[in-house]
């Protein structure tokens, strides 16, 4: 005989009535307890699980919930719908993406060239590793979203005029608006993380494609004298 127990069923600001619902049969329990304020993280878990699995239109929120093991009005205490879902879900992938980007950077050296490289290699892994996700965020950012994923895809997005900012200050680029002139770039960086995962260049051709890439962008826009 199934029965349901309900752990701490308190409703605040990061809990919900019946966030802690477990599930067991033969008092054995079969579903992990989600404690107070861990429900959020652990449905943001399985969507994206479910996202780089089987796509966004899998996601719903009812299904969510059968998946983590709560009752299916739970995830509503945190996401008001299937949009704040995937809000939610872009929000923290500009998160990580810049994350990614920032550790690149900093663990490039102060070398212009270098720090342009890695970043490039790191946006390119991320892109082709979490193509589902990417692309969701790129909805996100250009159609109706919240202020915060706005904020997030901006802060993450902002490593590379960053970088084009220094490349201008050492003389490597020639002047002008960075985020113009670091475009051809993005443009190229992101034809090959297309190229990989579409299949028509081998994930092994990443670090010598970049080089070149690189190597080019920087040739083109060298301040001329």
């Amino acid at each position: 005989m199934e029965k349901v127990v309900i752990d701490n069923n308190v409703a605040d600001d990061n809990n919900d009535v019946n966030d802690n619902t477990i599930r067991y049969a033969g008092g054995a329990m079969s579903d992990k307890p989600y404690h107070h304020g861990s429900l959020r993280t652990a449905l943001l878990d399985q969507a994206e699980r479910t996202l780089r699995e089987s796509g966004a239109e899998q996601l719903s929120l009812r299904e969510l919930a059968r998946q983590v093991g709560v009752s299916h009005a739970a995830p509503r205490r945190h996401f008001a719908d299937r949009q704040a879902l995937l809000d939610a879900l872009a929000e923290a992938g500009f998160e990580r993406l810049g994350a990614v980007l920032r550790a690149a950077v900093e663990g490039a050296g102060d070398d212009f060239p270098a720090r342009l490289e890695a970043t490039a290699q790191a946006y390119i892994r991320f892109a082709t590793r979490d193509a589902a996700l990417l692309e969701l965020m790129f909805a996100g950012k250009h159609g109706p979203q919240s202020e915060a994923l706005t904020e997030v895809a901006d802060r993450a997005f902002s490593v590379m005029p960053e970088l084009i900012e220094q490349g201008q200050a050492e003389g490597f680029i020639e002047p002008g608006e960075p985020y113009r002139v670091g475009l051809v770039l993005f443009a190229t960086i992101q034809g090959i993380a297309a190229l990989i995962t579409g299949g028509m260049i081998a994930p092994e051709q990443l670090d010598e494609l970049v080089a070149d890439a690189v190597a080019r962008f920087v040739r083109g826009a060298a301040v001329r004298v």
